[in-house]
């Protein structure tokens, strides 16, 4: 099955992985044949223009990308391309596919399988409704639905949580700012599972009676929402219940979440 919102772009030629470990966000290294990763091309200032999947090829690297975003990506990385060997190009011929035996999505195990091949003409439409439901209860927030260029940083989107950036790696692309953010520890912004039947995109969220953040996402009454996670901790302590909309609403605890929720409401307060 085939998702007909997404491109694949390729880059291919000796300098493939130099280019890539110079400009995004993830781990280069030990890519082995096959494997898909998860990962971004960032502003300067440490934003996010696009995330992508990508799988790696004998020669080069296959780019899973929303296709709203395939030409820009395509544009920025030919301008840091400069004299590398790299040949990058939109390739028409490849979809993104969901099918078993596939590689795991990298963002989650609790999504579909995700593969790039050629395209052909039994290819499927995957049912939206059905992987955009499966995501937003993965609690894995899209590009294209949750965000778009350079509105969110990384953490924002939990891709630090999702195997999608690599703070160890060489320089790349914004990472003076993602790592400064990281160091700090005290993240104060995340994507987060909520439900309830108030829920539309670009929703208040209120923990009575603050505003915490906005609903990104939905699918009927289960959805994503951007927020701030100290503010929710501190209502969330004080017994406040949280609407979306004027509705009643629930924001679904994760374990990592409740793990810096403690910090939160550990360390000093920054309104």
């Amino acid at each position: 099955m085939s998702f007909l919102n997404r491109t694949v772009i390729s880059l291919k030629g000796p300098d493939t992985l130099a280019l890539l470990e110079r400009t995004v966000t993830h781990k280069v290294a030990d890519w082995t044949e096959g494997e898909m990763r998860y990962g971004a091309l960032l502003t300067p200032q440490g934003k996010v223009i696009v995330d992508y999947l990508a799988k790696r090829i004998p020669d080069g690297v296959l780019i899973d990308v929303h296709a709203d975003a395939a030409d820009d990506l395509v544009k920025r990385l030919k301008l840091f391309r400069l004299r590398s060997a790299v040949e990058i190009a939109r390739e028409d011929a490849m979809v993104a596919t969901s099918h078993k035996g596939a590689d795991d999505d990298p963002r989650s195990v609790a999504l579909c399988w995700r593969d790039i091949e050629p395209a052909g003409p039994a290819a499927i439409r995957i049912d939206w409704d059905t992987y955009n439901l499966s995501r937003i209860r993965a609690g894995v927030p899209e590009w294209g639905e949750d965000y778009r260029a350079a509105e969110v940083f990384p953490t924002d989107i939990n891709m630090d949580l999702m195997n999608g950036i690599d703070y160890k790696k060489g320089c790349f692309v914004g990472q003076e700012v993602a790592s400064r953010m990281k160091r700090k520890a005290l993240i104060r912004k995340r994507t987060v599972r909520i439900t309830g039947a108030g829920l539309s995109k670009g929703t208040e969220v209120h923990a009575s009676p603050g505003l915490i953040g906005a609903v990104t996402s939905h699918q009927g009454e289960q959805g994503l929402a951007l927020i701030r996670t100290d503010r929710w901790a501190k209502a969330r302590a004080a017994g406040e219940s949280v609407t979306a909309g004027g509705a009643p609403a629930e924001i679904l605890p994760a374990p990592w979440l409740e793990e810096e929720i403690k910090a939160l409401l550990a360390g000093p307060s920054d309104d």
